[in-house]
């Protein structure tokens, strides 16, 4: 599964588009591994590198910057992978 498509990709603002906004920032992605209950929405994006600003919830929920190419790069038990919701719609972090 490609993560960020071209298209969605159009869709998120670059880094630092929200700046500032904090939790009323736009998840305009979630991502999550099945196996281990971390999860990444993406708010800001560079398409060319792949970096990504979002809320992290893993070990502890916070606000950070994360790679693309290192999580497509995870695998997990069984050759498990990151996925994307394929449900999910945009909205602020607040109600995430």
């Amino acid at each position: 599964m490609k993560l960020i498509t071209k298209e969605i990709a159009r869709q998120i603002p670059a880094l630092y588009a929200q700046d500032g906004k904090g939790m009323e920032a736009t998840a305009f992605v979630k991502l999550f591994t099945p196996w281990a209950g971390w999860t990444w929405y993406v708010t800001e994006m560079d398409p060319e590198t792949g970096e990504c600003f979002g809320l992290v919830d893993g070990h502890e929920r916070e606000l950070g910057y994360f790679s693309l190419p290192e999580l497509e790069a995870i695998a997990g038990p069984a050759g498990l992978r990151i996925e994307r919701d394929l449900h999910w719609s945009p909205r602020p972090l607040s109600e995430v």
